[in-house]
Parts: C-alpha cells; sequence; structure tokens
C-alpha cells in the first residue's frame, strides 16, 4: 500500500533466504512420452523426402491396386491367388520376393546391415467366404466391397511403401521386410506372422504391421483370445416317429443359454461372442449333430482361462440336461466336446521403445496425433514374445469391417502413408549415402 515504509529484514529471514538459495534445483516431473534421439530429422533426408513426395501424385495408383486386390477373393486358408499378385506387383518395385511354406508374401529390401531385420506387415486374407461378391463399386474417394478396409487399406499401403521406397532409391540400415501374410482372420491362428517370426526370430528387431484404416490409434497392448468348438453329437432321426429322442440342437441351446448368462467383469475388459452355429440336415429330421464357435477375449489371461473352463460346463450341463428330459434313450446318447481352435497369447510394448519413440516421431513429422489402443492383431506374436510391434491404421477412413457393407474413403491417405514410411524408416535407419 503507498505511504507505507519498507520493513528492515530481520535475521530470521535473511537465513530463509540463504537456505531457499542454497537448495538444488529439481526438474519438473519427467514426461511418459519417450524422448527422442537428438540427430538430423527423417524428412530432412533428401532421399527420405523424396520417397514421401511421391504419394500424393501417386494416390490413384494406390487406389486402383486397392481396388484390384480386393477384387481377389482370399478367404481363410485360400489366399493364394492374392498372394501371387502382391508377389508380382512387390517384384515389380524392384523388391527380391518370394512365397513362403506357409503362403506369405515376402519382399527383401536388402540394408546394411543383414543381421538385423524390421518386418513391415499386412494380412492378405479376409473373414468372406469364397462366393462372397467382391466387386468394388466406387463414387469419388469412396469404395464399397467386403474386404476394401481390411484390409485391402493395408496391402495398398504395403505396395505403395515399397515403390516410394524404390523410386528415391533408399537403403535402410537394417534389412526391411515387405511381407502380405496369411491367416490373420477367422481360424487362420495368425499363423502366416507365426511363421515369419519363427523364420526370422533371432535377427527380427521390430515388426509393424498395416491393418485397416486410419491414423488416430496405434495398438501397443496385444488383446488376448481363444477360439473354441463346441460339438454334440447323437443318432439322429425322423421328427415324428423318433420324437423324444436326444436332440443334439436342443442340448447345443441349452448349454448356449447357460453360457450366455455366464457374468464377466468390465474391468479387466472381458468378452465372448457365440459367431457360428451349424446343425441338422432338414426341417423334419432330428439332427445328428450340432455345433458352435465362441470367440473370447479378455485383458487378463485368468479370465480367459475362467471363460473357457465355463463354456465346457454348460455344453456339458447342456448335453446332461437333454439326457435327462428325452422320452426315448433307447437308441442312443449324445456326446459333447469343446475344442480349442486358436489361441492368440497377450504381450505389450514398453513406453519406452524405439519403435513406439519412431511412431511418435512419425505422428510430428505429419501433424498426426495418436492414442494407445488393445487389440487382436498380428503384433500379437512378437509382442507375446518381447519383439517390439505395433499396428497402425494405413491412413483415410472406413466402416463396416466385417460386413457386406465395408467401405473405404481414400481422402487424405497421404498422411497415413507418410506416417507408416516414417515409422518403418525410424527404426530401419536409412544408410548414408556414399560421396561421389
Amino acid at each position: 500500500m503507498s505511504g507505507e515504509r519498507p520493513c528492515k529484514p530481520t535475521v530470521k529471514r535473511a537465513l530463509v533466504c540463504v537456505i531457499l538459495l542454497a537448495m538444488p534445483v529439481r526438474s519438473a516431473a519427467p514426461s511418459h512420452t519417450p524422448r527422442q534421439a537428438q540427430g538430423p530429422r527423417l524428412p530432412d533426408n533428401p532421399r527420405v523426402r523424396a520417397a514421401l513426395d511421391w504419394f500424393t501424385p501417386n494416390i490413384s495408383w494406390v487406389n486402383d491396386q486397392q481396388a484390384r486386390i480386393t477384387e481377389i477373393p482370399a478367404p481363410p486358408f485360400q489366399e493364394a491367388q492374392r498372394a501371387a499378385a502382391v508377389k508380382e506387383l512387390l517384384a515389380e518395385a524392384g523388391l527380391t520376393a518370394q512365397i513362403d511354406k506357409a503362403g506369405n508374401v515376402i519382399g527383401e529390401l536388402r540394408g546394411v546391415n543383414e543381421k538385423e531385420i524390421v518386418v513391415v506387415a499386412a494380412h492378405l486374407d479376409t473373414v468372406f467366404p469364397p462366393a462372397t461378391d467382391v466387386k468394388v463399386h466406387r463414387d469419388g474417394s469412396r469404395m464399397a466391397a467386403p474386404g476394401i478396409s481390411d484390409n485391402g487399406t493395408g496391402v495398398a499401403a504395403l505396395l505403395a511403401l515399397a515403390r516410394a521406397v524404390q523410386f528415391a532409391h533408399l537403403k535402410p540400415r537394417r534389412t526391411v521386410l515387405f511381407v502380405g501374410d496369411v491367416g490373420e482372420e477367422g481360424e487362420g491362428n495368425l499363423r502366416g506372422m507365426r511363421a515369419i517370426v519363427d523364420t526370422y526370430r533371432a535377427k527380427l528387431k521390430a515388426v509393424v504391421v498395416l491393418d485397416g484404416s486410419g491414423t488416430d490409434y496405434v495398438t501397443t497392448k496385444a488383446l488376448a483370445s481363444r477360439r473354441l468348438e463346441a460339438l454334440i453329437t447323437g443318432p439322429g432321426g425322423h421328427s415324428w416317429s423318433d420324437f423324444g429322442m436326444p436332440n443334439p440342437i436342443n442340448a447345443l441351446v441349452r448349454g448356449s443359454v447357460r453360457f450366455i448368462n455366464t457374468k464377466v467383469p468390465a474391468s479387466p475388459r472381458t468378452t465372448f461372442n457365440i459367431g457360428q452355429v451349424e446343425g441338422g440336415t432338414s426341417v423334419n429330421s432330428v439332427p445328428h449333430e450340432a455345433r458352435l464357435k465362441v470367440d473370447i477375449r479378455s485383458e487378463s489371461e485368468d479370465e480367459l482361462t475362467r471363460l473357457e473352463s465355463a463354456l465346457r460346463e454348460c455344453i456339458a450341463a447342456g448335453v446332461r440336461d437333454e439326457m435327462d428330459s428325452a422320452r426315448d434313450r433307447s437308441k442312443g446318447r449324445l456326446e459333447g466336446k469343446v475344442e480349442l481352435l486358436g489361441s492368440r497369447p497377450g504381450g505389450e510394448l514398453a513406453p519406452d521403445s524405439p519403435l513406439l519413440a519412431a511412431l511418435r516421431a512419425a505422428d510430428e513429422a505429419v501433424g498426426n496425433q495418436s492414442r494407445i489402443e488393445r487389440s487382436s492383431t498380428d503384433a500379437n506374436i512378437p509382442l507375446s514374445l518381447g519383439i517390439e510391434a505395433i499396428s497402425i491404421g494405413a491412413g483415410g477412413n472406413g466402416g463396416g469391417a466385417h460386413s457386406l457393407q465395408e467401405w473405404y474413403d481414400s481422402a487424405g491417405r497421404e498422411a497415413g502413408l507418410k506416417r507408416a514410411l516414417l515409422t518403418v524408416l525410424g527404426v530401419s535407419g536409412v544408410a548414408e549415402e556414399k560421396s561421389r
């Protein structure tokens, strides 16, 4: 307040000031974002810049390849025709291309260091059966067809990255394998990625999976899952003359009703889905067998085990209930069993991993922000073994995955392609140009 005389500092106040000045200065709380290595930015490298600049004037070519690949049917375990087309396109991009015993397409871009490998992969298969109409319908930047986004987008991006690298004459430090892998969907049990990891595990340093559209996420946490099949068999018969005999479909329904009432926790997040039910030969026949397929997923292995046990107990109880209520048991009994069709292991990328740092640097370079997610993808296999891996979208926008109404809009896909390329090069490194 004006008019007051300033107070004279006391000895006590002076001592406090001295103590405060002598105290060590502590930095602010550390950030959870991995620190980027100091050095030249990848986009400043002339060859990297040339590769990035390739995408925009060639988007029409990328879109055309996506449509072409999508129109080649690739049901689970029937990816060979699509694999052959992708192999041809990778070879045209200057890569040494082959198809391995599992059916994976592998295009090699040899690096300075051939003892270390980075894989960039996109799964070839779709969830749709062979008779599905996969004709692509185009309207401007929008394309519609079963499988156009999952994973026509990822495969097209894989081809685009290979072309861009060829155009710019880029040579990586680590060898990069461009992989179109099989067996990601349905009951494939990630067999393609399992084969890749088994073959190259000793050299494998990182895996970047291109799966679907978008740039707003990065999957660093592998969601564990199991796929199971319940089968109930019986003698079968005529709906009129054999009425009252044990019916496998009845037993399956009884067991299913028990199972869908199983309680699951909100945390750790746990889900189940009865995805397929089959059985019977005609409406006027007591079926001789019935089966269903169940997908269970959880952030906890313990919850997966609990759910699997619950399914087995419920199917056994359904068989008992049907036998107890049958009027005529003289013509045979019901038998039930549950088999494991596939198991996807869980895993998680370390927050300070070089691969995540490369992704964050790529995000920064293209002006993108992405959130971390947990999902079930090809990245499950390397993550479960402690190998650095992520799964990312390849740009653009899509929807209706796994449905006949699936669509993809390529507007803005360049950002996703640049993000993917910078991430791969961020972990593979780029060889220095030799002075002439």
